[in-house]
């Protein structure tokens, strides 16, 4: 034994431990470090930038300090406007985390669109029953490029469609399709992509990183609505189509980056999803019922048939890039 207790053999072992648990602790905190939040990767630089933010403008209000981050990062939606509200969703997590401790709020989100109040738009309801063959050719408009029709259309989604409807945030298109006289039919909305769907990513092949970069390249379709005075055979999947074909080239004019693959979520309860399977969508099985809400595995919502549509025959060379 030596003088300090153990042999040279044992001093030795114990030295190797000790090296490996630095280097397992070293690593660990490494990765704690390396983050990725709201789809941003965030190593030791970005958080002490956010710090430094934090500790220099204690003043800052949350709207501010979200603001501020992305001319910080440049972090904008490709048409150029600042992505303020993913900013204010990543901090919220941050200190969920206990990354940071942000200022307390002063008021409620200054988010126009979530107090957004819909005015009643007059309409006809007169019941529309003609063959499809009679209506045609149908009137297909994106409302960022007629958005005169906007007040019917948001009016209308709100009062008909079972999920009623208020506004929409980040990246989406709206479609008012009318027959050859201008008389309302149906409602379609496209918006951000589910962050997480398992039948939808086993169906791609992707890794979770090139999901995180190229999940921007794939649409919901949160709503489609045939008006309920409107009975008219073969009517949905025929305004899928029609939809469908212009959709890539209404993204790239609106947001100037390309679109691959549409999906949607069917309530089976209420729904079969005919009209999807009529338009050559493509039937990926059931949700799981669980939502991005619920980090603890407890929130339960009924499952949904999952639906996919591929925009090009190499979407999963893109998508996996």
């Amino acid at each position: 034994m030596t003088r300090g207790g153990f042999g040279r053999g044992q001093g030795k072992n114990i030295f190797i431990f000790l090296l490996d648990s630095a280097r397992v602790l070293t690593q660990s905190r490494a990765v704690q470090t390396n983050l990725v939040v709201q789809g941003r990767s965030l190593g030791p630089a970005e958080l002490q930038q956010l710090k430094h933010l934090l500790e220099s403008h204690p003043e800052w209000s949350r709207y501010r300090l979200s603001r501020e981050l992305c001319l910080l990062w440049n972090w904008r939606a490709p048409h150029g406007q600042l992505k303020d509200m993913a900013a204010r969703t990543l901090l919220l997590k941050l200190e969920e985390r206990g990354h940071i401790c942000l200022p307390q709020k002063r008021r409620p989100s200054p988010n126009r669109m979530r107090h957004k109040q819909l005015q009643p738009v007059a309409h006809a309801t007169q019941p529309i029953t003609d063959p499809l063959a009679q209506l045609r050719p149908l009137q297909v408009k994106e409302l960022s490029q007629s958005p005169e029709a906007l007040p019917l259309y948001d009016w209308l989604l709100h009062q008909y469609h079972y999920l009623s409807y208020a506004s929409t945030v980040g990246m989406n298109l709206k479609y008012l399709v009318c027959d050859y006289r201008g008389r309302p039919l149906s409602c379609l909305l496209f918006g951000s992509a589910a962050w997480k769907c398992d039948a939808r990513d086993q169906f791609i092949g992707w890794t979770a990183t090139q999901r995180q970069t190229h999940l921007q390249q794939i649409t919901n379709n949160t709503r489609l609505l045939v008006l309920p005075w409107v009975r008219v055979p073969q009517l949905a999947s025929h305004v899928l189509s029609l939809v469908l074909r212009r959709l890539r080239q209404d993204w790239q004019i609106k947001y100037a980056q390309p679109l691959r693959l549409v999906e949607t979520f069917v309530d089976t309860s209420r729904f079969a999803g005919t009209c999807y399977r009529a338009a050559n969508w493509l039937d990926l099985g059931q949700t799981t019922g669980r939502t991005r809400q619920d980090q603890a595995h407890r929130l339960a919502v009924a499952p949904k048939r999952v639906w996919v549509y591929p925009l090009e025959p190499e979407f999963r060379r893109h998508l996996c890039g």
